[in-house]
C-alpha cells in the first residue's frame, strides 16, 4: 500500500523557527446578562454583569500578569474592551472583524426560541437572516489570522500575540487556526472570561490549551 498523500494545506504557512514557538493567546469576555440568559448577543453593545467583572479580575488577570505581547487586539465592543482592561491589556487597535457573529433577525434570541419556528436550525450551518452566514464569518477570522501570522511570522517576534473577543466568533477563529470549516467551531465549547491558546507543533497550526 503506497503511503497517504501529505495534505499540503497543513503547510501552507510555513514560519521560521523562531515564530514556530509563539502562541496566540484567545480571551473571551467576562460574563453579560444576555450570555448567563443564552440569548445570542452580536452587536448588541452590552456591558458585563458585576460577576463577569470579577471573574476576569480573579481568574484572567493573574494568568495574564507579566506575559508580553508584541500585539493585542480586542473587538470594539464593550464588553470586549472592558474584558481587556481588567485582565490587565492594553489593545494595540480596535479591530472590527473581530466583532462577534452578526445574528441579524435572531440577534437577544435563544436557539431555543429559534427553534420553535425553525426546529432544524443551525448555527453553523444556516447562519442567521439578516445577518451573517458562516463563511462570512470565517473570512473575517481569515483577515485576523493573517495578521497574527504576519507579526509572528517574523524572524525576530520574540513575544506572542493576544486576542480579545466574543464565543462564536473565536470559535471560527480557532477552526480557520486549524485549516477547518467554520463549522467545526461547534465543536469547540467556549465559557465566558475563558483564556485559549492557539500555537504550533513544528510547521503544524495546533490548539495548545482550550477553555482555560
Amino acid at each position: 500500500m503506497s503511503p497517504p498523500t501529505p495534505d499540503r494545506n497543513l503547510t501552507s504557512h510555513r514560519l521560521p523557527a523562531a515564530g514556530e514557538r509563539r502562541e496566540v493567546v484567545l480571551v473571551r469576555h467576562g460574563e453579560t446578562e444576555w450570555s448567563r440568559d443564552r440569548r445570542h448577543t452580536g452587536r448588541t453593545d452590552i456591558p458585563l454583569l458585576e460577576e463577569g467583572r470579577a471573574h476576569v479580575r480573579e481568574a484572567l488577570a493573574p494568568k495574564l500578569a507579566g506575559w508580553p505581547f508584541a500585539l493585542t487586539l480586542s473587538s470594539p465592543l464593550q464588553r470586549a474592551q472592558e474584558t481587556a482592561a481588567l485582565a490587565g491589556l492594553t489593545p494595540d487597535a480596535l479591530e472590527p472583524d473581530l466583532l462577534e457573529w452578526d445574528y441579524g433577525d435572531y440577534e437577544g434570541v435563544t436557539t431555543a426560541e429559534i427553534r420553535t419556528l425553525r426546529p432544524d436550525w443551525l448555527l453553523w450551518r444556516d447562519g442567521c437572516p439578516g445577518g451573517e452566514h458562516p463563511d462570512d464569518v470565517a473570512a473575517r477570522c481569515d483577515r485576523v489570522i493573517a495578521r497574527v501570522l504576519e507579526v509572528i511570522g517574523r524572524a525576530d517576534c520574540e513575544e506572542d500575540v493576544a486576542l480579545v473577543a466574543h464565543g462564536h466568533v473565536l470559535r471560527v477563529l480557532a477552526a480557520r487556526w486549524l485549516e477547518q470549516p467554520p463549522a467545526f467551531g461547534a465543536r469547540l465549547w467556549l465559557a465566558t472570561g475563558s483564556l485559549s491558546v492557539l500555537g504550533f507543533e513544528r510547521e503544524t497550526r495546533v490548539i495548545r490549551r482550550w477553555n482555560a
